[in-house]
């Protein structure tokens, strides 16, 4: 075990953060702090390294163990450059190879006890290089900017320069070059793009010491942790497993906790019932036995009713008319900035009923889609083509479509003067805004507070064709799951830039990949564009124009992959699939009812009264013979569908 947190208890004036919260960490363990935001998971952090003190509790770590912890905002400074800075880690390994040079530099002069001295030394500071890792120390710093999204022309920026993003990731490439027994990790996943996170999770993965990371980033926490720990409330609930097995177990439990409390609750009054009963009866003996029941229901140790959830969006979008099929049609759409292009004739449709993710890297033109679609911003050339009837709903993450200088109740009552003051009132108590909260500014509202406002007007709105730039930013999971639902449940059509690998799992229909200046299409969700992703991008580049510099594939792969990339022909193989698969199910059920009349049959040959009746003996030889006949066309038919 490396650490230890034993009835950790915090609070500020009356508000109860952390309720004797204990759990513990084995070494290599992989674990996630989770809660929704306001929780108390920053804090816990804190309070584990020794930033906050608890009011109650104490923290153990093993003998010795190195700590690192990365905060969600740095305040790197100084002129030094990325590469500089990470290379400063390495600093007792680079004196130990200033030395070794000096030592190599020395042995040519020297002779005799001095040769043999330096020698010595030489080996053994050599060996302990070695072991550190030095000859590859560069590398390794190289690989860590590289997999964490720096370029190689971005090494030489200085520190004072890079945005609050890049030098959080600054902060974690140091982290990580430092390999403590522990990393305390809070939201390490923000400001990286997917590759980058992806990098991060193999990275984390392969580490050999302890991890704790808080995060919204579901996917992220899927692949990398084994153990959740659950703040709700203040107290801490441990599960094992990754987030979707919490997320399984959770949900359990809180039913079990439900029918339990309800259970408990029927009892009490089945009980106080009978006791009313006897009283009334107005006999000794009578109320002598609802004394007893009495006593006894004061000892019954009562459940807690368990804590209703409702600190959740209510979102419910639904569009005011129908579209038609086509929603929106893009033709040879090019837009650059400063020279540097983007994307270059880019072309795709939407139809009706779509939840379509458009993924890529940072900086490929994703978020300016949105704005050419939503005519925010001129593309260079090409055409966008919106179907009939489409109503198109926006959600900015940069939230530049809300007004900084009014309340949210302005906000809302400009934008919709149709409704009256109570309408409004319950609309944003939906997106938890009660009281006086309605009467804030909105430049004065975190970022989690303007996003919940932006879905709110985008509820009202009643679009039918919703742009949505990244909008689980800021949101806890809960409220992510509240719009999961939403979105699935939403008849209209859906385009949106996300990096929420989990949100795009559970929402999108389709994938388009914004890669080399180019729109690659996968008809399916992430997990579906992680396993078709190298033989797609690999046929795509390789057909398309001006695209030599990818390695050529062979022409079965180009056909099989470029038909891929038709959405209309992926929906029509998606169709023949499901066919397959419904007749696979339809033989294996016919070959399981034939085999067990088979057995059937083999029974009723093996009595007495059968095989003396010659008659009924020839009557089953001959429905078996039969059924041999059809095991064998159904086994075949079932291997050649098999094969398919």
């Amino acid at each position: 075990m490396i650490l230890s947190c034993s009835s950790i208890s915090r609070s500020f004036g009356d508000n109860h953060i952390l309720k004797r919260v204990s759990f513990h960490i084995e070494e290599h363990e992989k674990a996630a702090i989770v809660g929704i935001n306001g929780a108390g998971k920053s804090t816990l952090l804190k309070i584990i390294i020794g930033q906050l003190a608890p009011d109650e509790g104490t923290v153990t770590w093993a003998k010795g163990a190195a700590v690192g912890y990365l905060a969600q905002h740095q305040d790197l400074d100084g002129t030094e450059t990325i590469y500089d800075t990470l290379l400063e880690v390495k600093r007792p390994i680079l004196e130990m190879e200033e030395r070794l040079r000096r030592l190599e530099l020395e042995m040519n002069t020297a002779s005799g006890e001095e040769l043999e001295s330096r020698l010595s030394e030489y080996s053994r500071l050599n060996h302990t290089f070695e072991l550190e890792n030095g000859y590859a120390c560069r590398s390794e710093i190289t690989g860590v900017l590289k997999g964490l999204g720096f370029s190689e022309e971005e090494f030489s920026k200085p520190i004072h320069a890079l945005s609050g993003g890049q030098k959080t990731r600054v902060s974690l490439g140091k982290l990580l070059l430092t390999k403590p027994d522990i990393l305390l990790l809070d939201e390490p996943t923000n400001h990286l793009d997917m590759e980058s996170i992806a990098w991060l999770e193999t990275y984390l993965k392969g580490y050999p010491g302890s991890v704790i990371i808080v995060a919204h980033d579901r996917y992220f926490l899927d692949r990398v942790v084994t153990k959740v720990i659950e703040l709700d409330n203040g107290t801490a609930t441990v599960f094992s497993g990754n987030y979707s097995a919490y997320s399984d177990k959770k949900a359990m439990l809180r039913d079990a906790q439900i029918r339990a409390y309800l259970n408990q609750q029927q009892e009490i009054r089945h009980q106080e019932a009978v006791i009313a009963k006897l009283k009334s009866f107005n006999r000794e003996k009578s109320i002598r036995r609802a004394e007893s029941r009495e006593k006894m229901l004061d000892k019954i140790e009562r459940l807690e009713k368990p804590a209703e959830v409702n600190d959740s969006m209510d979102i419910r979008l639904e569009p005011d008319v129908v579209s038609g099929n086509d929603v929106l049609t893009v033709t040879g759409l090019s837009k650059a900035f400063d020279a540097r292009p983007l994307f270059t004739d880019g072309n795709f449709e939407i139809k009706r009923g779509e939840r379509i993710a458009i993924i890529g890297n940072n900086g490929t033109g994703k978020t300016t889609l949105l704005k050419i679609i939503n005519g925010l911003i001129p593309a260079d050339s090409g055409e966008i083509r919106l179907g009939s009837k489409v109503h198109i709903g926006y959600y900015d993450q940069e939230h530049q479509v809300l007004h900084m200088d009014k309340t949210l109740f302005q906000e809302i009552q400009d934008t919709y003067p149709h409704m009256n003051n109570t309408q409004i009132r319950n609309t944003l108590a939906s997106f938890l805004f009660t009281g006086d909260d309605v009467f804030k500014l909105i430049r004065d509202l975190s970022g989690g507070e303007r996003g919940r406002v932006s879905l709110a007007k985008l509820m009202l709105s009643d679009a039918n064709f919703l742009l949505l730039d990244e909008p689980t930013n800021h949101l806890d999971i809960t409220s992510k799951e509240i719009l999961e639902s939403a979105l699935n449940r939403y008849t209209g059509t859906v385009l949106y830039v996300s990096h929420d690998r989990y949100f795009i799992n559970r929402t999108a229909t389709r994938i388009l990949d914004l890669t080399g200046q180019a729109f690659v299409n996968y008809i399916g969700n992430y997990d579906y564009y992680l396993e078709k992703k190298d033989v797609v991008e690999a046929a795509f580049f390789s057909v398309s124009p001006n695209k030599a510099s990818f390695p050529p594939v062979s022409e079965a792969a180009i056909s099989d992959a470029g038909a891929k990339l038709d959405w209309k022909a992926q929906k029509e193989e998606q169709a023949r699939i499901r066919k397959r698969q419904n007749e696979l199910k339809k033989t294996e059920e016919a070959i399981h009812q034939l085999e067990s009349r088979d057995s059937e049959i083999n029974e009723l040959l093996a009595q007495e009264t059968v095989y003396t009746d010659v008659a009924r003996l020839m009557e089953l030889n001959k429905e078996k013979e039969s059924i041999s006949q059809k095991l064998e066309e159904l086994y075949e038919a079932w291997e050649a569908l098999a094969e398919e």
